[in-house]
């Protein structure tokens, strides 16, 4: 990923927070049969000498297939993002010189995958997912509320993925190259949208400002 260094992430620790803010990653490999790419939830652990994440897929999902143990991997995050109107610039009045642009967050990961369907992986790696994810209800759902030997049947029908990490690459790019006058329109106008991720950038573009 391209990163010019106005728009990097401070330090690993940043992008872990961010990885686990926005757990559904797209995991990308490349194999004999050129590239492939699955959407899946994951979880983040600090195992290993960078961390590692973990999840699992369909065991229909040729993915585990067409990577081999060993073989490296790509996990993309994304966070929120955001459409920038150059009609929000006060340089547009100024001069006209401006085009639209895009802000975003994202970050990439690099590691090395190992495929499982080890009963005692896959079931731990459920319950973490549905720990994580179910927090945020008054009455959250657990593993152990479905029958054993349903939650059994469905285990064999995944199978589950450790992606021991060897890089972290992220990106804000957040209006940080605009001049003030410019980041002050921009978080006018998102922060007036009626989408809530676009008023989630302008708070980005806001807390990222140049000081």
């Amino acid at each position: 990923m391209y990163v010019p260094p106005l728009f990097a992430f401070d330090d690993a620790g940043d992008m872990a927070a961010f990885c686990r803010a926005h757990p559904f990653a797209a995991l990308v490999t490349h194999g004999p049969e050129g590239l492939f790419a699955t959407h899946l939830p994951v979880v983040l652990k600090s195992e290993g000498k960078g961390g590692a994440f973990f999840g699992h897929i369909a065991r229909a999902n040729p993915h585990w297939q067409k990577a081999a143990d060993g073989a490296e991997g790509l996990l993309i995050f994304t966070g929120a993002q955001a459409y920038v109107t150059p009609s929000w610039y006060a340089t547009k009045r100024e001069t006209a010189k401006v085009v639209p642009t895009w802000n975003y967050a994202a970050v990439h990961a690099r590691g090395r995958i190992t495929w499982t369907s080890d009963a005692g992986f896959l079931h731990q790696n459920l319950a973490d997912l549905t720990e994580a994810h179910e927090a945020r209800f008054a009455h959250p759902w657990a593993l152990s509320d479905a029958p054993d030997d349903f939650v059994e049947k469905q285990m064999r029908a995944i199978v589950g993925l450790r992606f021991e990490i060897t890089g972290l690459i992220g990106k804000r790019k957040m209006s940080q190259n605009r001049p003030a006058a410019d980041i002050d329109g921009v978080v006018e106008g998102l922060s007036q949208s009626g989408e809530a991720g676009d008023r989630e950038v302008a708070g980005m573009v806001e807390a990222l400002r140049p000081r």
